[in-house]
């Protein structure tokens, strides 16, 4: 099989679980396929040196840093106004709605914190795999994720679904 046979192979039978991945980093359909595809072409130019073991830990590592990258910049694309355009067509109605409050407190993690989570628990990852991932110890994969669960625990948003009892503790 030749490199580009092996690369085509790779992106057919990984592609869905990497931007389920990137989705959940981004928050964002078309940038997490944008950031699927910046991440594939990277590992392109090293598939000749990654193919024989497992690349998807690479092209993942890959994502995070990638993803990191992009917030460090100062402008994102984004535009302040001072009005909001009002929802139209059928699938804008009710949306906002069904968009569940775990969502919105994942965005509200930091970058770090919010990679963990997605690496461990959504990707089902262990602890020493989401540190090589993101190039770090596991005993900083273990602080993050407790510093995520503490602030999760504390998200407003979260405690409103709570009853009052529960929500007091």
């Amino acid at each position: 099989m030749t490199a580009v046979e092996s690369f085509d192979a790779f992106v057919l039978a990984r592609s869905r679980r990497l931007t389920r991945t990137a989705y959940l980093l981004t928050q964002d359909h078309a940038l997490a396929e944008d950031l699927v595809q910046t991440a594939l072409a990277k590992a392109w130019f090293s598939w000749s040196r990654i193919e024989g073991g497992d690349p998807e830990p690479y092209v993942r590592r890959i994502m995070v840093n990638t993803y990191a990258t992009w917030w460090r910049r100062r402008w994102n694309g984004e535009q302040p106004t001072e009005e909001l355009p009002e929802p139209t067509g059928p699938d804008q109605t009710d949306a906002a709605p069904d968009r569940t409050d775990l969502w919105r407190a994942l965005q509200r993690l930091p970058r770090k914190q919010r990679a963990v989570v997605v690496l461990r628990y959504y990707e089902d990852l262990s602890e020493a795999e989401t540190a090589r991932i993101l190039g770090c110890s596991t005993g900083t994969v273990k602080s993050q994720t407790s510093k995520a669960f503490a602030k999760l625990r504390l998200d407003p948003a979260l405690l409103a679904d709570l009853p009052a009892e529960e929500a007091s503790r």
